[in-house]
């Protein structure tokens, strides 16, 4: 039989074992060898609780506690049997009664008394508590480190493998803590048990010896009540044992050595404590009556430790300072992979001037860090691209109170965030005191004001807002606009494994058979380039793969796209299940169909330049029109039309949205049409 299948039957056959010493009675000298093993066993616990570095290493031990437990009351039962029985019970008990107690009932007595006490009363109720507090404790603290994970994970520090690995550790400490604060009622209950079962064996064997065996009472005494002291003694040490190790296991909060490690380094840190513990055991050995040997000598070995703790702080500094040196006259490696990694250009980072540093680290909302990771999830959650990490860092270079948003390392975004204040959006700001400002995302007037001021603001009508909101809104509005910049090659690589994951027959029929990584990532650069979500990968490219057996032109590719995602497109610009559009007159759209001209960015309207400006001024009227009326409205047209009319309106409204008919009709919605943009141009001519 194989070593693995004789350790699975190992605990199984234990507690049947177990069992069996209840009801079967049991040679000495068998039980001479149980006893052993209990105590054996009992030490192997203590030292490995000792020697593992967090407790989650051992999460056998409250179900190998119950296990022993049972195992040292089973051999209560047996040894009791045999001491009433035949007045003897092996020769460990028997030595524990005569030899380690020195045949004396009062001392025997005594001893089993004071490891009892000890046991219960100190380290088992200490123990609970602990295990209790740290139960508790430990489930309380599941959500808060739950969603660190998730932060985690959402920020890019780790992967889902890692993550999914800290949310198991997670739940097994609550786990182990639970059981922990279980496991440690078994050692109180032995405790008690122990007393009891001591208090039932004196009796018993007291009587045994008088009514049955017709002895005296000395005599009975004599034989059996010492056999009882012993058998209790054998029984408490390994309990003491077992208790210890419940204490040492949930009292251990450090995970970076075991326990002696941790002890030595911890105790032998402070020089001046050891030396001034020396001094005051030698001074006790001058006082009159005190036994100066013990005290010399433990107060000279506690010098001895800190002079040579001295010796190795002094080596330690040596070493440093010789590194040091060492690196100072090393010349700075050019090696090509360092050069490299210094060239490396960030995807994305913010630059903060000295002052605006504290609004990292800051804790909940006012946490940068934490509210950039909120972001990222966000819109991965909206547009379906995952924004690469944020590196964050401050520069010298930048002016008093300013922040700079880089892409690629190149400056796309810069605002203000004033320490100390809040910015203050209204109409009604000039009885407030501060610097008057535009909100960089929506043009709004507003006014940075002392913190101290947010009530009054808020009276006068107000919107407030703190400094970290306005810059990670600042940085939301980049990254929203500049989505299909940050969209990387990786990113799709990542991106098309996980549609692989839930369907796996679209992307091996897809990618790189009919389309490569690059010409996917062109699509999806082209969707989010009209604010597209692409968080739907799996429908895009069931459309791709159709048209890519036609034709790979990229912009029928993305038309193709677009298609695929249909109602999608309309439905978040719909109110209340109406979608208002702006049409164009008949005869214009013909006009256009027929100025439409290839070219190496796409379909473009051939145009006269005055024809363009009298289009977009018509569009820019409606537009005007419906949105005094508080009404959002988009552009809709032949879906032949649609991509050359979208280069050319995104010149003038770079947010108005264009829809082909197709795209308007399969939504659903119910249509309304709340202006005709007509060439007045044409018309003139």
């Amino acid at each position: 039989m194989k070593l693995t299948n004789l350790t699975q039957l190992s605990v199984p056959a234990g507690v049947v074992g177990i069992v069996l010493l209840l009801v079967v009675p049991l040679p000495a000298y068998v039980l001479d060898v149980l006893i052993v093993t209990n105590i054996a066993l009992s030490l192997v616990v203590l030292l490995t609780s000792m020697y593992v570095t967090k407790p989650l290493d051992f999460s056998v031990f409250p179900s190998l506690l119950l296990v022993l437990t049972l195992f040292r009351l089973g051999l209560n039962v047996a040894s009791t049997r045999l001491v009433l029985k035949d007045g003897y019970a092996g020769h460990v008990i028997d030595a524990f009664g005569h030899y380690v107690v020195g045949g004396s009932l009062v001392i025997g007595l005594v001893i089993f008394l004071i490891l009892v006490v000890i046991q219960f009363a100190v380290i088992t109720n200490g123990a609970g508590r602990v295990a209790e507090v740290g139960a508790r404790f430990t489930l309380d603290a599941m959500p808060g480190k739950q969603m660190a994970i998730d932060a985690d994970l959402n920020s890019g520090l780790i992967d889902e493998d890692e993550a999914r690995r800290r949310r198991k550790e997670v739940a097994a400490e609550a786990d182990f803590y639970g059981a922990m604060d279980g496991g440690s009622k078994f050692v109180k209950g032995d405790a008690i048990a122990g007393i009891i079962i001591t208090v039932i064996n004196l009796l018993g064997g007291f009587a045994v010896g008088m009514l049955q065996m017709g002895m005296s009472a000395g005599d009975a005494i004599n034989r059996f009540s010492l056999l009882t002291v012993g058998d209790g003694l054998v029984s408490q040490i390994p309990a003491l044992l077992m208790s210890v190790s419940t204490g040492l296991i949930v009292t251990r909060a450090t995970a970076e050595s075991d326990m002696g490690t941790a002890a030595s380094s911890q105790l032998t840190q402070s020089r001046t404590a050891l030396l001034i513990a020396g001094a005051a055991a030698i001074g006790l050995a001058i006082v009159p009556g005190m036994p100066k040997v013990p005290f010399v000598l433990v107060g000279s070995l506690l010098l001895i430790v800190a002079q040579r703790i001295k010796a190795a702080k002094a080596r330690e500094t040596a070493a440093a300072q010789s590194q040091e040196l060492e690196v100072a006259t090393t010349p700075s490696s050019d090696s090509p992979e360092q050069l490299i990694e210094q060239m490396r250009v960030p995807a994305l980072e913010i630059l903060l001037a000295p002052d605006l540093v504290d609004l990292v680290g800051g804790g909940g909302d006012g946490d940068l860090l934490a509210r950039v990771r909120g972001l990222r999830r966000k819109i991965a959650l909206e547009l379906g691209v995952v924004v690469p990490p944020v590196r964050t860092r401050d520069s010298v270079d930048l002016p008093h109170s300013t922040y700079v948003v880089k892409i690629s390392g190149v400056e796309v975004g810069r605002g203000e965030a004033p320490s100390g204040r809040l910015l203050a959006l209204g109409d009604s700001l000039d009885g407030l005191p501060g610097t008057s400002v535009v909100e960089p995302v929506f043009g709004l007037a507003g006014k940075w004001i002392p913190a101290e001021l947010r009530h009054s603001a808020e009276l006068v009508g107000a919107t407030v807002v703190d400094r970290v909101s306005v810059l990670i809104t600042h940085l939301g509005a980049i990254v929203d606009a500049h989505a299909p910049r940050l969209l990387s090659r990786e990113d799709v690589r990542v991106l098309t494994e996980g549609v692989k994951q839930v369907n796996p027959s679209v992307v091996d029929e897809l990618v790189p058979n009919l389309l490569t990584l690059g010409e996917v990532q062109r699509v999806l650069q082209g969707l989010l380039v009209e604010r597209v979500p692409v968080r739907d990968l799996g429908r895009i490219y069931e459309a791709l793969t159709l048209r890519a057996k036609v034709s790979t032109d990229p912009e029928g590719l993305v038309e193709a796209a677009r298609g695929g995602l249909g109602p999608a497109l309309a439905a978040p610009y719909a109110s209340d299940g109406v979608l208002r559009v702006i049409t164009l007159d008949p005869t214009l759209e013909h006009s256009l169909v027929e100025a439409i001209r290839p070219a190496d960015g796409g379909a473009q309207l051939l145009l006269p330049p005055a024809r363009v400006d009298s289009l977009l001024s018509s569009l820019r009227t409606q537009v005007s029109q419906a949105e005094s009326g508080g009404r959002q409205a988009v552009l809709v047209c032949a879906p032949a039309l649609r991509p050359a009319l979208r280069r050319t309106v995104v010149l003038s409204l770079p947010t108005l949205p264009v829809l082909s008919y197709s795209e308007v009709t399969g939504a659903g919605l119910r249509i309304e049409t709340v202006g005709v943009v007509t060439d007045v141009h044409a018309i003139a001519a």
